[in-house]
């Protein structure tokens, strides 16, 4: 379908300026709803150079209360922002539950005008196509409503507004070189742009073209979009999708049950211990250097049981690292910002740039158990958590972003002991509280879901490593030893 040829165009003899006006209207009402219903709406501009956008956001915002919309405008990436996998600006600007964002330009830019001013590889380009729709569809599967309008003028028009604007020394700024290449090149971006629209035309964030020669068509076109989208949306019931096969989708990789993973037998004496603590930690930090130097990036995700010994592993670990080069990141129960996000939000904005080290005691699995066994989160929303979390580590894979994840595991007899340990010891006590107790009475619920999360997330590009820990000094070298080789297999695989 050629979307440009088709855009949604005014009819003679209608009044559209005062069709607007009631709409504008009806839009400021509608804000108020949003905010009640907790409706998060993301307003997406795109188009032609000079095709309005600047004039149609201002009409948008006019009659709305200012502390529940922002309104932002995408510039190319700086060079901190190129740091980080593509899509982290977008998704740690997302708007709060309830709010409005309106974006003058977005994700796109880096899409359909990136192949022809940066020239990016068509696989990259479809990389990148990839990386947007399921950007939308999680944000539309947590509830949120995203509206993208793009404005279509002719190459005549376009012509015709630039050099209008050129006339005056007040507004000839605003048309630069790359304005006056994207005119001269239209039926080139044309092309590009008919591609990119249609790729990413879902049913969960269709496009909208509007033609914006009549500005005041375009002013109407566009309040009614809005206000048809947020009323349908507010007046939706909720429905989840049914959870997807995550191994159609996804190379995983087989993985054991709890119950056949054997802790017998897998213990070192205190003299070995201690001395191949130490050739391992010399190992990582001149793997650390290394690191830094080929600027690749890497995510250490660290879950087990109650007192299984996580805090002791990573401790061990940022020992032997450069603390200039990493970060240590504690995640418990989402607090107050955090809760008005979409869940996987909290861990975009901790991602660790090029070259540096983030590890996570404890992480955004709790979606699938803790938030699922206690009833924190519908069940339903739970479920589809697999999808998207395979999804949120390969888009960090492809992006060169290093994810070694660890389950450590102790037998219930070996968790009794160290909590009865932690409990008639003065300085240890303030690590058992009554949730840990809590917890361990619904050991076998647990059991079962960590089995359930292994083996739909354990994948190819970021599979798990169980890691014995009934003795701690065995599982702090295994995961040291694990860490060493996979970040000397990636440095031989990157050179």
């Amino acid at each position: 379908m050629n979307m440009l040829s088709n855009p949604q165009s005014a009819q003679a003899g209608i009044d559209y300026k005062a069709k607007a006006k009631e709409l504008q209207t009806n839009l400021s009402g509608l804000q108020i709803k949003m905010k009640e219903n907790k409706l998060p709406v993301m307003i997406v501009f795109e188009g032609w150079g000079a095709s309005g956008k600047g004039t149609l956001i201002a009409s948008t915002i006019k009659l709305l209360d200012p502390r529940f919309f922002k309104v932002t405008s995408t510039l190319p990436a700086n060079e901190a922002e190129r740091r980080y996998p593509l899509m982290k600006r977008f998704f740690e600007g997302i708007p709060e539950y309830g709010k409005l964002l309106v974006m003058d330009r977005s994700w796109y830019r880096e899409l359909a005008a990136a192949r022809i001013e940066q020239d990016i590889p068509r696989k990259e380009y479809e990389r990148r196509i990839n990386s947007v729709n399921i950007f939308e569809r999680q944000l539309t599967d947590d509830g949120y409503l995203i509206v993208k309008v793009f404005l279509h003028i002719s190459k005549e028009e376009q012509k015709r507004r630039f050099d209008k604007l050129g006339e005056s020394d007040a507004t000839k700024w605003r048309v630069t070189d790359k304005d006056r290449y994207q005119n001269k090149h239209y039926e080139e971006y044309r092309e590009r742009f008919e591609d990119m629209l249609e790729q990413t035309d879902t049913a969960y964030a269709p496009w909208n073209v509007i033609d914006a020669e009549d500005k005041q068509f375009a002013r109407y076109k566009l309040f009614e979009i809005l206000v048809e989208s947020i009323s349908a949306a507010l007046e939706a019931d909720t429905v989840y999708p049914p959870e997807c096969d995550v191994a159609e989708l996804f190379d995983m990789k087989q993985m054991p049950r709890l119950s056949e993973v054997v802790l017998e037998g897998k213990t070192v004496e205190e003299e070995e211990y201690t001395e191949r603590l130490k050739t391992a930690q010399k190992q990582l930090a001149k793997l650390h250097g290394r690191i830094y130097k080929h600027r690749i990036p890497v995510m250490l995700v660290f879950e087990g049981w109650d007192a299984a010994g996580k805090g002791g592993a990573i401790k061990r670990v940022g020992a032997a690292l450069d603390p200039r080069g990493y970060e240590a990141v504690p995640v418990a129960a989402p607090d107050a910002r955090e809760k008005i996000h979409h869940y996987l939000w909290r861990f975009w904005i901790n991602l660790p740039k090029d070259g540096h080290i983030t590890i996570f005691d404890r992480s955004w699995y709790g979606r699938v158990m803790v938030e699922r066994l206690e009833g924190f989160t519908p069940s339903e929303r739970c479920a589809m958590a697999y999808r998207e979390i395979n999804e949120f580590e390969r888009e960090l894979s492809e992006c060169g972003v290093v994810i070694l994840k660890f389950w450590v595991h102790i037998d219930k007899d070996e968790q009794l002991r160290r909590f009865n340990d932690r409990m008639n010891t003065p300085e240890k006590r303030w690590k058992i509280t009554d949730e840990d107790w809590r917890n361990r009475e619904k050991w076998d619920q647990y059991e079962a879901a960590v089995d359930e999360m292994i083996q739909k997330t354990s994948t190819e590009f970021a599979p798990w490593v169980i890691v014995e820990g009934n003795d701690k000094k065995y599982a702090r070298l295994k995961v040291l030893d694990t860490v060493i080789e996979r970040l000397g297999d990636e440095l031989k695989s990157r050179k």
